[in-house]
């Protein structure tokens, strides 16, 4: 599908085919964390459905990989214990991913997530969308 733009200083440099044409920026804050989001979403006959929802996060909690996770645990209300992660190695920074989740270390205090609808997208769609997300003055280069 191409290019997403620029969220809060990174480029979304892939999306996948096939998704849905209504996109909606968000800004909230959660737990002291900034949340700035953009989501993907289509209408179907029973409202709208999220297909990918980006999440940059910048907070002083989000200071390491765990922090990270332990923070998204509660932010999504479920667990992510080791079991259903594996590590993903972003460019970026360290990450881990689920088969509908990734989320990666920018620096202490920045982290980006990237969540997709698992009906609609798999886990290779999920990495290349991820491992397309650069900081915007990397992309620019």
């Amino acid at each position: 599908m191409g290019d997403g733009g620029v969220l809060d200083g990174f480029h979304i440099g892939f999306l996948p085919g096939g998704l849905g044409d209504l996109v909606s920026d968000f800004a909230s804050e959660w737990g002291d964390v900034q949340i700035t989001s953009r989501v993907w979403e289509r209408q179907t006959a029973d409202g709208h459905r999220v297909d990918l929802r980006l999440h940059v996060l910048r907070g002083p909690r989000l200071s390491d990989l765990d922090g990270l996770r332990d923070f998204l645990v509660d932010y999504h209300e479920r667990e992510l214990d080791d079991s259903q992660l594996m590590d993903f190695p972003h460019p970026d920074g360290p990450g881990r991913a689920t088969d509908t989740q990734v989320f990666w270390l920018t620096e202490p205090g920045v982290a980006v997530t990237v969540l997709v609808d698992p009906e609609q997208f798999g886990q290779d769609d999920l990495f290349t969308v991820a491992r397309g997300i650069v900081r915007e003055r990397e992309q620019a280069g």
